[in-house]
């Protein structure tokens, strides 16, 4: 796979050429973008792959539906609809893809959009009869047709933007240049101890612009599944489990329950995988065959809201984004200053 890569390189280059060409048509206001005087606040990456911009989302949500009426559009990604769509509870992941039904299964309070063309779809949004106060937009940063108010760039502790190279050589979707777009960057799924003097260096490998603010974040686990069982992680060492996941990347978790010591059998899945009859059947009689009394399927967050109905005897791990140490106070206080709360 790496000589694969290595021969891909010039292909790499093109397309830092065409991206490049792209963003700086942007930057001379040659190829327009759109403002809005609603607040709107983009989260997004320069590498493919999971860098937790869901739990970041739903942080976000959090510290800012009790203060304003908020909004989260998506692209949908891989759902079998087009257009503009605002969720309703006569939606599935089918229609509006997996993390937006997320967002609006567990958030009462806000509207939940998808459509491929974010310009239309906020539009749409505000010319709603409850018009949102703001704006999130999921996995946008690449969308260089909406000018943000305000750009959250997110990256990897051990995969950083700044190590890696474009596609096809890499996993970048744009050059590291993209970076100064960002008001500010977070570096996600940290040790939950990372010392100041490595943050400092992360700080450096990064070449953060003047004023431009890093932060560090890990993924915790909340204590008790949820679904069609609420047991805790202590308990859950009791049973055997069937661990079904469809993530870019299932390897934290499986750490996370290594140093639990739950003991589990693990069907992997791709990212945003949709569950073919077939792969249900073959979940139910992989769970049928296990042996103890006393066992369990459990699954991502995500991969629930795609299977929770097909699949009863369902439940799942939540996540959460943490701050390291009280850098959330900062963070925080940088956010609800730009949306004026």
């Amino acid at each position: 796979m790496k000589l694969l890569r290595f021969l891909l390189f010039p292909f790499a280059i093109l397309y830092d050429l065409i991206t490049s060409v792209r963003n700086f048509l942007f930057d001379v206001q040659i190829l327009s973008s759109t403002s809005f005087k609603t607040p709107v606040i983009i989260v997004g990456n320069l590498n493919v792959g999971g860098t937790g911009k869901t739990p970041q989302i739903e942080y976000l949500i959090r510290l800012l539906k009790d203060k304003k009426k908020v909004a989260v559009l998506s692209r949908g990604y891989k759902r079998k609809t087009s257009g503009f769509l605002l969720l309703d509870r006569t939606h599935t992941a089918t229609d509006a893809g997996d993390e937006p039904l997320q967002y609006f299964k567990k958030f009462s309070k806000i509207q939940v959009a998808v459509d491929e063309n974010r310009v239309h779809g906020i539009n749409k949004l505000l010319k709603n009869n409850n018009s949102p106060e703001l704006i999130l937009l999921d996995d946008a940063f690449q969308h260089r047709k909406v000018n943000p108010g305000f750009s959250i760039l997110l990256t990897k502790y051990n995969d950083l933007f700044s190590d890696d190279f474009l596609l096809p050589t890499g996993n970048l979707r744009e050059s590291r240049r993209g970076v100064k777009r960002a008001n500010v960057v977070i570096v996600t799924k940290c040790p939950k101890k990372l010392r100041e003097s490595e943050q400092q260096k992360i700080r450096k490998r990064l070449h953060p612009k003047e004023n431009q603010q890093v932060f560090f974040t890990t993924i915790s686990y909340v204590e008790k599944l949820q679904g069609f069982n609420d047991l805790t992680l202590s308990e859950l060492k009791e049973y055997e489990v069937l661990l079904i996941t469809g993530i870019a990347n299932p390897t934290p978790l499986l750490q996370f329950l290594n140093t639990k010591s739950i003991k589990y059998s693990h069907l992997e899945f791709t990212d945003h995988h949709h569950f073919s009859k077939n792969e249900i059947a073959k979940i139910q009689l992989t769970y049928k065959k296990m042996a103890s009394p006393k066992k369990l399927i459990v699954t991502t967050e995500k991969d629930f809201v795609r299977l929770s109905n097909k699949i009863k005897e369902l439940s799942y791990l939540e996540i959460k984004t943490i701050f390291l140490e009280s850098q959330h106070e900062k963070f925080d206080r940088l956010i609800t200053d730009f949306v004026k709360c």
